[in-house]
C-alpha cells in the first residue's frame, strides 16, 4: 500500500444457508422451470446453525447487505445479530432456464441447474429473462459499489447466490481485489477479499472497462 493510503476494507461474499425446499424427484426441463421459480421463492430449511467463521464476518463487519431473495434475506438476519441488513435487488441470482428438452429427459434438480447455467453461459440460452452480458454488466456495477464501501475502510458482507457471487468475485479480482479465502459453493460458504497492493483507487477502478 502505498505511503499515505487509506486501510481499505474486506469483501466478503457469502451464500445463503439451505433453502426448504427437496432435490430429491426427477424433473423435465419443464418442471424443473416451474421447481427453480419455487426455489426463488423460498425460504431456509429450519434448524441450521450459521459457521463461526461467518458469524465472525458478520460480527466484523460495518456493512451487512443481502439479495431481496427471501433464502438470503433470511440468512442475513440470522447472522447480523439484530443489526440493520440492507436489501439489495442487484444482488439476485443469474436465471436457469432450462433448454426446451423433451418431457421424457428427466433428471434431478442439480444436474438440471448445471445443464441451464452451460445452456446459459455458453450458449446464451435465456427465454427472455437476463442475458449472460447484461448479468455480468450488474456483477460489475455490483462490485464498483462494493469497493465503493471498502475503500471508505468499511468491512463489507454480502448474501447472496452462489453463481452470481462467483461473477462479483471475478469483478472484484479482475480489478486487483485479491482472494484470501475461497470456500466454494456450498450453502453459509464464503469467499474473503482484500485490496492487493496493485488495485486501483475506487474513481480509477471505475472508470476502467469491464
Amino acid at each position: 500500500m502505498a505511503k499515505g493510503a487509506k486501510e481499505a476494507g474486506t469483501i466478503v461474499l457469502a451464500r445463503h444457508g439451505e433453502p426448504a425446499l427437496s432435490r430429491q424427484m426427477r424433473l423435465s426441463a419443464a418442471d424443473y422451470a416451474t421447481w427453480w421459480a419455487t426455489y426463488e421463492e423460498t425460504g431456509l430449511l429450519p434448524g441450521q446453525t450459521a459457521p463461526q467463521s461467518l458469524l465472525t464476518h458478520a460480527e466484523q463487519a460495518h456493512v451487512i447487505v443481502s439479495s431481496t431473495r427471501r433464502r438470503s434475506v433470511e440468512t442475513a438476519f440470522a447472522i447480523a445479530g439484530g443489526r440493520e441488513v440492507e436489501a439489495d435487488p442487484d444482488l439476485i441470482e443469474a436465471p436457469l432456464p432450462p433448454p426446451h428438452w423433451p418431457d421424457w429427459i428427466r433428471l434431478r434438480p442439480r444436474i438440471w441447474g448445471v445443464v441451464a447455467r452451460f445452456w446459459w453461459w455458453f450458449l446464451n440460452h435465456h427465454d427472455g429473462q437476463e442475458t449472460r452480458k447484461q448479468a455480468q454488466a450488474r456483477a460489475n456495477a455490483v462490485a464498483e459499489r462494493l469497493i465503493a464501501h471498502a475503500e471508505s475502510g468499511q468491512n463489507v458482507l454480502v448474501i447472496a447466490h452462489g453463481f452470481f457471487n462467483t461473477m462479483v468475485r471475478l469483478a472484484l479480482q479482475r480489478r486487483g481485489w485479491k482472494l484470501v479465502e475461497n470456500q466454494g459453493f456450498k450453502y453459509w460458504s464464503f469467499s474473503h477479499l482484500e485490496r492487493g497492493l496493485s488495485s486501483p483507487p475506487a474513481q480509477l477502478s471505475r472508470n476502467r472497462a469491464a
